[in-house]
């Protein structure tokens, strides 16, 4: 799937896909899916088939690849990135496709982004759904500096940490920029705070893996969110939740939940 246009963020250059619902003459809600770090659109929504059920479901789809990412322009200075600045591409989008308000959702990194996009632009919301990411957003995950190093290496063979090994094999079957997410990595941490979780106004879902290590627990981070909701994906890690049939039912079950 080629991208449907680009839109300027922030002087960067961002690719983003769209796809509209079934039949398109109909105005439907629209919902933002913001994916994971070293992942693109592509990996993380487009070939796991969220498009296809989404807009089966009746919504209108939107994606981009974030900067360091997929099309999208790819700085190598890490004060180019970080989640607080990448919200951001999300308000512009919505601004570039005139569009009010969407329900969004994120993975992973992807969460993090869209936690600081109910801080900085909660006006752009129906709804946030927070997948991947479950209280470690708040605990925080560790040092990047050894992912960083990773992605650095000559070749994937020179690394000798699993988990970092890990990312570098992912970041080189996704055709990514080493240098890009290294820098991405590395950027400014701003933390995310109980208190600013506990601000947002509008229905939240928390989707996380049952055996997903990265995320921590779905369950605590719900609890932070006054209108938040935990949908436990079971029998998942960080990397096998993205595709799965619950994570996708129970999505779209929450959406249409919003409707009644």
């Amino acid at each position: 799937m080629e991208p449907t246009g680009f839109f300027q963020s922030d002087g960067f250059k961002l690719a983003y896909f769209q796809q509209s619902a079934k039949p398109e003459t109909e105005k439907k809600e629209t919902i933002l899916l913001v994916h994971g770090f070293a992942s693109n659109s592509h990996m993380n929504w487009i070939d796991r088939g969220w498009f296809t059920c989404l807009t089966e479901a009746g919504y209108d789809v939107v994606s981009f690849d974030n900067r360091g990412h997929g099309m999208s322009e790819k700085p190598h200075d890490m004060e180019s990135y970080g989640s607080h600045l990448m919200a951001g591409d999300v308000n512009e989008l919505c601004k570039h496709l005139n569009l009010e308000k969407v329900h969004l959702m994120g993975y992973s990194m992807g969460a993090r982004i869209s936690a600081f996009v109910t801080m900085k632009y909660p006006s752009i919301l129906r709804s946030v759904t927070f997948a991947g990411m479950g209280y470690n957003m708040v605990r925080g995950i560790g040092n990047p500096e050894p992912i960083a190093r990773a992605l650095e290496a000559e070749k994937a063979s020179d690394v000798k940490n699993p988990a970092a090994k890990n990312f570098r094999d992912f970041a080189e079957q996704t055709k990514s920029d080493l240098k890009a997410l290294a820098a991405c990595i590395r950027s400014t941490r701003v933390p995310v705070t109980a208190e600013s979780l506990a601000e947002i106004k509008v229905p939240a879902l928390v989707a996380v893996g049952t055996t997903d290590v990265i995320a921590g627990k779905g369950d605590k981070l719900a609890e932070l969110i006054p209108d938040g909701k935990h949908l436990p994906i079971p029998d998942r890690d960080h990397m096998r939740a993205v595709g799965d049939p619950v994570y996708k039912d129970g999505v779209i079950e929450f959406l249409k939940s919003l409707s009644l």
